[in-house]
């Protein structure tokens, strides 16, 4: 493009048009007085003095003319024309800064039809416009409002900025996985009321989903009254495992003061183990064109089940790669390791206990390891093995030491570490009989030369545990 163009691109009407028709007056002007002095000069015997003074009348006769027809000209043609253009260049430019500056502009009565068919056609237009984009706004806000509360509201808006969001792929990304679930929920559900513990739930899961998002992780799934949540998609942070870790006992902390809530509507209080887990994932849309999710796929993911499996209520578990990337700031417990089924090595993992750094938070709900009460209990078990499914032979145990969390018992032989099992006092007290209890395994002790098991109890009835809350107050009286 020539310089001449570019110039032209920068003027205005006004500019554009009264120059065009000077310089067309001055050129017609030319023409007449050249062909005027031609034709004097060949029609008369004039000197060239005569022809001088001739031209010299004549320019100033051209020079009037031209002085009165860009004067009247310009009068006439700036409003006509050129002031109702400025005037729609001018609203166009309002628009453009701030379109709730979108104003109806005003035309003299006497402005051309065809110009006031230009105004008629733009209000159409914007109105047209303003109307499609404030149904598609409520539209996207409708998507975003309800689609948030299935998926988080940064998913929604990544499938909605770009017309590549909705199809089918992923991406590759490391990222930090959360795995939470409670213990005991499934046995509880079966003792109270449907519509009970479907509120129940519903307050849990608003008390998690809050804390989780305020440490910008988002909630891929709720299946029951698990979550599994993702930290580092589909935006990195740079610090995905210390934000999960940070959320993960916030999340512990929170379902103490819930706890307290919940007992005093009526409710009974939740245990929560946490698993957290760090690596690469797929990360994006999942499925076919019939039905398809916003999600993550990889190891990473059952790693991160297989850990928070191992925890008891109140405990957060990490994998060695999380520990790997947050071990200069947390409070961490010695490694612990097991053999899972399917995995060619054994599972590591840690149970913290605090954060310092940007987030700094210590976990309240300790697991609880007191010596408690000193009873004799015969009970009844059954091992529980890692697919739920509940081993048909009982098998004998007794109690040395419980409390309302833990119990110590003799367990022969000895059961691993982490093994979950269901447990059964084999008595009645005042026509009370105790309910089915289920536990974990914690750890192997040994006291006076005699192997035991320390299990953590993971669900028992409400009144279960006030008659042994009972017998341990009468014990410190």
């Amino acid at each position: 493009m020539d310089d001449a163009k570019i110039n032209n691109q920068k003027k205005g009407v006004r500019e554009i048009l009264l120059t065009g028709i000077f310089w067309r007056i001055v050129f017609i002007e030319a023409v007449l007085l050249i062909f005027s002095l031609f034709s004097r000069w060949f029609t008369t015997d004039a000197t060239p003095l005569d022809l001088f003074w001739y031209g010299v009348r004549i320019i100033i006769l051209v020079g009037i003319i031209v002085l009165f027809m860009m004067v009247t000209l310009k009068k006439f043609l700036t409003r006509k024309i050129i002031t109702p253009l400025e005037a729609i260049a001018s609203a166009n430019k309002k628009i453009q800064d701030d379109i709730s500056n979108a104003e109806k502009v005003v035309l003299p009565l006497d402005s051309p039809i065809e110009i006031r068919s230009i105004v008629n056609s733009r209000t159409k237009m914007l109105k047209t416009i303003f109307d499609v984009s404030e149904e598609r706004l409520r539209l996207v806000n409708f998507i975003r409002e309800t689609f948030g509360r299935y998926l988080s509201s940064k998913v929604v808006d990544e499938i909605l900025k770009s017309p590549e969001g909705a199809k089918i792929g992923g991406r590759r990304m490391t990222v930090t996985v959360l795995m939470s679930d409670l213990r005991g929920f499934t046995s509880l559900s079966e003792t109270r009321d449907p519509e009970e513990m479907v509120r129940l739930l519903n307050r849990y899961l608003e008390q998690m989903s809050r804390i989780i998002l305020k440490y910008d992780g988002i909630i891929d799934e709720i299946i029951g009254d698990a979550i599994l949540a993702v930290f580092g998609a589909p935006e990195n942070h740079g610090d995905d495992p210390e934000r999960a870790i940070a959320c993960a006992l916030e999340m512990q902390n929170s379902l103490i003061k819930l706890n307290a809530e919940n007992i005093q509507s009526g409710y009974p209080p939740l245990e929560m183990g946490i698993g957290i887990n760090t690596g690469n994932v797929i990360v994006g849309n999942i499925g076919s064109e019939l039905r398809m999710k916003y999600g993550i796929v990889g190891s990473t993911v059952n790693t991160a089940a297989r850990i928070e499996s191992n925890s008891i209520g109140g405990q957060v578990l990490i994998g060695e790669s999380t520990f790997m990337h947050a071990r200069a700031i947390i409070t961490a417990e010695s490694p612990r390791n097991i053999m899972m089924k399917g995995m060619k090595k054994p599972l590591v993992f840690y149970s913290i206990s605090a954060i310092e750094s940007d987030y700094i938070v210590s976990l309240k709900a300790s697991v609880s390891m007191d010596t408690g009460l000193s009873i004799r209990l015969p009970f009844q078990y059954w091992t529980i093995n890692k697919d739920k499914k509940i081993d048909m032979i009982a098998r004998l145990g007794e109690t040395i030491k419980l409390d309302s969390n833990t119990i110590d018992a003799f367990i022969s032989p000895a059961l691993d570490p982490f093994t979950d099992i269901k447990l059964k006092f084999d008595f009645c007290i005042d026509a009370h009989c105790f309910e089915d209890i289920y536990v974990k395994t914690l750890s192997i002790e040994t006291e006076e030369n005699q192997k035991f098991n320390r299990l953590r109890i993971t669900s028992m009835d409400r009144k279960d545990r006030a008659i042994i809350e009972k017998w341990m107050a009468q014990a410190t009286n």
